[in-house]
């Protein structure tokens, strides 16, 4: 499985012989008007998209955890062929219809397409109140014989739904969104250093892969501040933090790894 972050949430997987990417943002930089209210004001995404992206290329699906628009865009809506493969959670399934796309298929619980098993999973948008006003986010879980279990958690918190899919599908490589993305006021509610740690605690066999960070104006947790307090805890060889446009290979099961 060939793993690339290309920026954010916006991910290229190339995984059982097909192309699959999640949650597409292609804005050029300030491009989009700044998330209010943040501590700062500048407009997204913050960074240009990676030299190393030349697009998407011949994809065969797309999954799109939920419809914020750092995770799915007006310029990735526009190049996105509208009969592509698009998988989602059911709430979405209405309003991506909306933007043109014609095959859509929203994940209840699971479903086998071109030989994967998607599995869709719970996560919490931030805490209590918070978490109701960001609305539902899904995450994904994906298993084919011959490839490392994948899991992408989506924009999560730590929190028992993450808990229970680490549990229940042991999986090889696990994304998680981090950045400890906030508003003013309110707790985080995509996930922080601890947040991550937590991860690496219940499931010490997983590779975790942290993006989400560095692109968008009220994500405040840096790559290297996630890096120094993974440090301190005793578990940085167990996170990978790419680079935009960096790739990433991963055998079966995920054990060892080649950064390109």
């Amino acid at each position: 499985m060939n793993l690339q972050l290309v920026r954010h949430a916006t991910l290229v997987l190339q995984w059982n012989g097909l192309r699959i990417a999640v949650d597409p943002m292609l804005s050029p930089a300030g491009a989009l008007d700044p998330t209010a209210p943040a501590e700062n004001d500048r407009r997204n995404p913050l960074v240009e998209l990676p030299s190393e992206f030349s697009g998407f290329g011949d994809l065969d699906a797309v999954i799109v955890t939920h419809t914020h628009r750092d995770h799915l865009d007006d310029a990735a809506v526009a190049v996105l062929p509208k009969e592509l493969q698009l998988f989602c959670q059911p709430e979405d399934e209405a309003k991506l219809h909306e933007r043109g796309f014609r095959n859509v298929h929203a994940v209840k619980e699971s479903e086998v397409w071109n030989g994967i098993r998607l599995t869709r999973t719970g996560g919490r948008h931030g805490a209590g109140e918070m978490a109701q006003k960001m609305g539902p986010v899904s995450g994904f879980v994906l298993q084919c014989e011959g490839e490392p279990v994948l899991y992408i958690a989506g924009d999560t918190v730590w929190c028992p739904e993450v808990g229970e899919a680490l549990r229940r599908f042991q999986p090889d490589v696990t994304v998680v969104n981090a950045g400890g993305t906030r508003f003013l006021t309110g707790g985080p509610i995509t996930m922080t250093g601890p947040d991550v740690e937590q991860v690496c605690r219940s499931l010490p066999q997983t590779r975790v892969v942290a993006v989400h960070m560095g692109a968008w104006n009220h994500c405040v947790l840096s790559r290297a501040a996630l890096r120094r307090y993974l440090e301190e805890k005793g578990i940085s060889d167990q996170v990978l933090i790419p680079r935009d446009g960096e790739s990433m290979t991963f055998s079966h099961p995920a054990r060892t790894l080649e950064q390109a």
